[in-house]
């Protein structure tokens, strides 16, 4: 499901109240396709702090949802340390995220994100926030271990600078698996 050309641009807007539909947003509580897995983080045993949800294309609602700790620990930057997930229903779990029936949790402020079309040759800066496209690595070229396809771009400095935190002006990058059923992510920063 490579999105290729052209990619989105995430352009956010404060939300006025609370989304409850399958769309892209950031903050807020998820709104679940499937019953709620809220995961944990690996060191700290407690919830993850919920970043956003992303649509995935299709006629039936797919979501991918963001997650990660929030507390000053090492490891959230890689893609398999236990300490951000994205979770994508209808999917599976990753193998190495443990999961509770939470429906709500920690969050990042209530945003929603409208998708406006943008031909990478256009963004002003290559680091905004996008979904399809390719990605625009920080410190080298750095793919989860396997075949996985590129689905988002999270720039910190953006709109989501003071919520989120991927080092010193860092990008965060979403991939999902071949049959886009498991999801990944790792963030770079200068």
């Amino acid at each position: 499901m490579t999105i290729e050309n052209p990619p989105y641009r995430l352009l956010l807007t404060p939300a006025e109240k609370p989304i409850r539909e399958h769309v892209t947003k950031f903050g807020g509580a998820p709104v679940w396709v499937n019953e709620p897995q809220w995961p944990l983080s690996r060191r700290l045993e407690r919830p993850m702090m919920f970043i956003g949800q992303f649509r995935l294309p299709g006629p039936e609602p797919r979501m991918a949802y963001l997650f990660m700790t929030y507390d000053d620990i090492d490891c959230t930057y890689e893609s398999e340390a236990g300490e951000n997930a994205l979770i994508v229903q209808p999917g599976r779990v990753p193998p190495f995220v443990e999961v509770r029936a939470d429906v709500h949790g920690p969050a990042i402020c209530e945003y929603a994100a409208e998708l406006d079309v943008a031909n990478a040759g256009e963004l002003d800066d290559v680091y905004h926030s996008r979904i399809g496209g390719l990605p625009t690595w920080l410190q080298g070229e750095e793919h989860p271990r396997g075949a996985w396809d590129f689905l988002f771009q999270l720039d910190s400095v953006g709109p989501l600078g003071n919520d989120v935190n991927f080092g010193d002006a860092g990008v965060g990058y979403g991939f999902l698996s071949p049959d886009e059923e498991e999801g990944r992510f790792l963030w770079q920063c200068c």
